[in-house]
Formats: structure tokens, C-alpha cells, sequence
């Protein structure tokens, strides 16, 4: 028998994968509704596996994935957020797998066995975005500077201003910024930027 623990701040959605999880090798032992309350509640129950919403009060999932993926459970991720620095925060602080509320009932229960045999789950749309984060070069500190001042809106000259360099740099700064991130322009470069979490 896997026994789970369901940890989202919404009633209703805990109630509702209550209803899907409904197998003869699977068991709901319990519920919580925040990053707090799911590590006493792992501490308590001793789920095999723990499916951890990321965006909850008090403590968020990826800090609650973090203290409770070391004791024994394995924490399988199941949000509605797809962003690479949200995959990769979490991916970091020992979750199992990563799943968008999406999945079908199939995906998730199978999901769980596979997390409760010790395996790594990730959703297809996941996979994409794991492999490019990992295979995208670090920006340089200059670099960075440069793409955060592009996000104010600021012109090269203006950057070139700034940062005490010419406008010539700036553009080259740019250019491999582009390149690191595999984009053409401004917009896609500070888009990717975000969405990877290399830019706040």
C-alpha cells in the first residue's frame, strides 16, 4: 500500500484528488494546507509519498520539499506553474518528480507508483525545459548587469552610460547574451531571462 500525503492551500483541491486517487495499492492518510503544516504532517503520518503544491502561506512547496524530501518521503510537485526556475527550485530541494494539475488521473497514479518505487517523474512539458536550463551557459556578471538594465527599458546608449563602457559593448554584451540564451532580440532575451530564473 503507498500511503500519501495531499499538501495545496485549496480544500477543494485536496477533496478532489482525494476522489481520483482511488486504487487498490493507494491510500490518502492525510491533508494539509500549507508548507508548514505538511512537514508535521510527514513527521506524523509517514507518507511514502507527498504530493506538494509549490504556491501556499507561511511556506511555500519548494521550502516544505526541502525539509521534508530528506526524512523518507518522496515529494512528487503537482501545480498549475510551469516556469523553469520554479522546475529547477524545486528539482533542487529533492522533489521526485514535477506535475501540472493538468495530468490526467492515469498520469498522476502512475506517477506516484513510479515516485514510491524511488523514480524521477517528470511531465513531458517538463523535460524540455529541465534540459534547456541545465544546457544554458551562466551569464557573465557583466552580462547580467547588462540584461537587467535592458529590462528597465534602457537604451545601449543609455546602458553604455551607465556602466561606463561604450555602445559598441554594450552590443557585443548583447550579442552573446543572445547567443547563451538561443533568442534574437531584446524582448525574447529578458523573457527567456525571467522565465529561467536568471533575472528577477
Amino acid at each position: 500500500m503507498i500511503r500519501i500525503l495531499l499538501v495545496d492551500d485549496h480544500p477543494v483541491v485536496r477533496q478532489g484528488l482525494k476522489g481520483m486517487l482511488v486504487a487498490d495499492d493507494l491510500e490518502v492518510v492525510g491533508d494539509a494546507g500549507s508548507g508548514q503544516e505538511a512537514i508535521a504532517q510527514a513527521a506524523l503520518l509517514k507518507p511514502d509519498v507527498v504530493l506538494m503544491d509549490l504556491r501556499m502561506p507561511e511556506m511555500d512547496g519548494v521550502a516544505a520539499t526541502a525539509k521534508i524530501a530528506g526524512t523518507g518521503p518522496r515529494v512528487l510537485v503537482l501545480t498549475t506553474y510551469e516556469t523553469d526556475s520554479d522546475i529547477l527550485r524545486a528539482v533542487e530541494a529533492g522533489a521526485s518528480g514535477y506535475l501540472l494539475k493538468d495530468s490526467t488521473t492515469e498520469d498522476l497514479i502512475a506517477a506516484i507508483r513510479a515516485a514510491a518505487r524511488g523514480e524521477t517523474v517528470l511531465a513531458p512539458s517538463m523535460v524540455a525545459k529541465v534540459v534547456g536550463q541545465v544546457r544554458t551557459p551562466p551569464l557573465s556578471a557583466r552580462e547580467a548587469e547588462v540584461l537587467k538594465l535592458v529590462a528597465k527599458g534602457m537604451s545601449n546608449v543609455e546602458i553604455g552610460r551607465t556602466l561606463f563602457i561604450s555602445e559598441a559593448t554594450v552590443k557585443t554584451h548583447l550579442l552573446r547574451v543572445f547567443n547563451k540564451l538561443g533568442v534574437s532580440d531584446r524582448t525574447a532575451a529578458v523573457t527567456t531571462a525571467m522565465d529561467r530564473g536568471m533575472l528577477q
